[in-house]
């Protein structure tokens, strides 16, 4: 099932089929895109439903967002579709920017969120991913559509898979710059996930969380993981030795494992 007219952002919902089947709802990072999480509609779809979406201001779910956009706006979004799907309950499986997404709607709506899963996310701004996005914003303004590009991919992998894979990501680069964001919408949102801080309302938040960081992250460092663990009552961490900020797609056999696990055990 993909999008109807009546939503403002492209979905797609995957998998089983009726109001009562568990419900993984995927939230993606600063790209906002559905297809992000093909490597886990592909081996998860034959237990639960799944949605996607892409994020309003990306994608197919065109907008022009305004210049105080935050975080709030995008749960707000989301909990917007999980109303127009008729979704009650689900499981919220964010990476980066969707794991706030995922704290945000947890904290206001604990109800809804049966669990959470943050993927290399964070609760409050931190020095090192500033710096990284302050360079990307850098060179947004520079015109260097390409070379914003290739510094996402350092961003996002290892140095090791970039090099096994660099066919395929030349291929995937053309293609994103063929189709790169509207680069308002992008600022905006960076500067939503830049200002993200909910570290005061950890404590408060009971949702049964799993968060998930890699060592190898260059983006984000693995101990911010390591802080939302610490502040929530209800949380566990989950340590990836490889990765990169992209483990969902570097390392998708073991990703998968550990949220197949994880998702077990709360059934």
């Amino acid at each position: 099932m993909v999008n109807d007219k009546q939503s403002p952002m492209h979905f797609e919902v995957h998998g089983l089929k009726g109001a009562n089947a568990p419900t993984l709802v995927f939230s993606s990072g600063l790209g906002g895109a559905a297809h992000f999480w093909q490597p886990q509609i592909r081996d998860l779809s034959d237990t639960y439903r799944i949605v996607v979406y892409d994020q309003l201001g990306t994608g197919k779910s065109p907008a022009t967002l305004p210049e105080d956009y935050t975080i709030t706006h995008m749960a707000k979004e989301l909990r917007t579709l999980l109303v127009h799907l008729d979704i009650k309950q689900c499981h919220i499986v964010g990476h980066a920017l969707g794991g706030l997404v995922g704290l945000a709607l947890a904290s206001t709506h604990p109800a809804l969120v049966q669990s959470l899963v943050l993927i290399n996310a964070w609760s409050s701004p931190n020095p090192h991913t500033l710096r990284c996005f302050n360079i990307r914003k850098a060179i947004l303004a520079a015109g260097n559509k390409d070379i914003y590009l290739q510094m996402q991919a350092l961003l996002l992998y290892p140095a090791d898979w970039i090099a096994a894979n660099a066919e395929h990501l030349s291929q995937e680069e053309a293609h994103q710059l063929r189709h790169f964001p509207n680069e308002h919408n992008l600022l905006m949102r960076i500067g939503a996930l830049s200002a993200f801080n909910i570290e005061a309302q950890l404590a408060d938040i009971h949702t049964p969380t799993l968060a998930i960081a890699n060592k190898d992250d260059v983006l984000v460092p693995w101990q911010r993981s390591k802080i939302l663990v610490s502040h929530m009552p209800n949380a566990e961490l989950a340590l990836m030795e490889y990765g990169g900020h992209a483990s969902t797609i570097t390392a998708t056999s073991e990703f998968n494992n550990i949220l197949r696990e994880r998702l077990s055990q709360l059934a």
